[in-house]
């Protein structure tokens, strides 16, 4: 008798255990069982130097989704974001899309500025106003070789 209950104390041990490491796995990797909820929208940007899928995109300091993908549009000689939103964030037509870095030398994210003066973007749609980000490596490199204009006169 004493043997059996053993195997079931064991038992119950390992389901519990592989019941929370699929738990933690679902909660860690953001994996969504019962429905997606997000939406999909895009920005088109001249460069997205150092962004990559999975960096987060904010709003007011807030996270409110992840960039999906990344990819190139040959005929406009643009990068295309899309970008996963939570559904209960509304983002405007008129909104404004940059790429920032965290910190001096952090990881880049998309921030938006919600924008309030237009319709609200439709799941799929396109933020038209975007700003790049600024490459912190080239304006070292001007000013350490020159490039930078010396207002002195001589």
């Amino acid at each position: 008798m004493k043997k059996y209950a053993m195997e079931t104390i064991v038992g119950i041990f390992v389901a519990l255990g592989i019941a929370t490491i699929g738990y933690m796995t679902v909660k860690l990797g953001h994996v969504s069982l019962f429905g997606d909820e997000t939406y999909p929208i895009y920005a088109n940007f001249t460069s997205v130097s150092g962004l990559r899928a999975g960096n987060p995109v904010n709003m007011l300091g807030i996270e409110i989704g992840k960039v999906e993908s990344l990819r190139m549009d040959q005929e406009n000689l643009q990068a295309v974001v899309e970008m996963k939103i939570q559904k209960n964030v509304k983002v405007y037509d008129d909104a404004i899309a940059s790429i920032k870095t965290e910190g001096l030398i952090g990881d880049k994210y998309v921030s938006i500025d919600p924008g309030g003066g237009g319709s609200i973007l439709e799941p799929g749609g396109t933020i038209t106003q975007t700003q790049p980000a600024v490459d912190i490596a080239d304006l070292v490199g001007k000013y350490a070789f020159g490039d930078v204009k010396d207002t002195k006169k001589e």
